[in-house]
């Protein structure tokens, strides 16, 4: 079953239930005795539909970081967990994950989700996996880059993956540029190291993104 939790939250918040309906693609319903709320940037509920920072309240969250009263202020603000986790939900309650809040990219104020564009490419016949970042861009802000892992024995160009996601996106969402890679660097607990990534592409965070704000990066020098 798809499901959705983090540590802060002993770890599972949500699950598409192991009896009754499944909605594929979402994370399910919260758990019995939890309580979930998605903001917008000024704090306000959002409606089903729209997305938002994933707010949540329970018995499994948290009491805070050891040692970090600072941190654990911010992330309870108000009693509840601020997850910096992007999603949405039907009109049945089913949450679906968009992505993270430091992740977000913002192109000429308009609001791009790495998520959206990696499962377009992940669809594609011949890709295995992909992994999508921002690039500061003098005109834009930010701008997407897409790293795509091809299938074993499988051939694509540059072209191949920019048609793929002119098919199914916005104009402004498709990516910059496309690198094609053998595998996308992750930790021990499999997620992609999209700051590894960020290496790669000759780039450097200058200032955290918060959430639901840019974050300013500069490309390395000599690069």
């Amino acid at each position: 079953c798809e499901g959705y939790g983090l540590s802060e939250a002993s770890p599972v918040v949500a699950l598409n239930p192991p009896v009754g309906r499944r909605v594929t693609g979402s994370v399910g319903l919260p758990l019995p005795g939890l309580k979930v709320r998605i903001i917008d940037e000024a704090g306000r509920d959002l409606p089903a539909g729209e997305t938002g920072e994933l707010l949540v309240s329970g018995p499994s969250v948290m009491k805070g970081y050891a040692g970090q009263p600072r941190e654990t202020a911010r992330i309870l603000e108000g009693g509840w967990l601020h997850t910096g986790d992007l999603a949405r939900r039907d009109d049945e309650g089913y949450l679906f994950i968009v992505g993270r809040i430091k992740e977000m990219l913002i192109s000429r104020g308009m609001n791009i989700y790495p998520r959206e564009i990696e499962e377009v490419l992940e669809a594609h016949p011949l890709i295995k996996e992909a992994a999508v970042i921002g690039l500061p861009d003098a005109a834009r802000g930010e701008v997407p880059f897409a790293f795509v892992v091809p299938k074993e024995g499988m051939g694509i160009t540059e072209a191949d993956l920019r048609h793929a996601c002119a098919a199914r996106l916005a104009r402004y969402k498709i990516p910059r540029g496309f690198r094609i890679l053998s595998g996308l660097p992750r930790n021990p607990a499999g997620k992609v190291l999209k700051q590894v990534l960020r290496d790669q592409a000759g780039v450097i965070p200058q200032a955290e993104k918060g959430r639901g704000g840019p974050a300013g990066q500069t490309p390395r020098p000599g690069r």
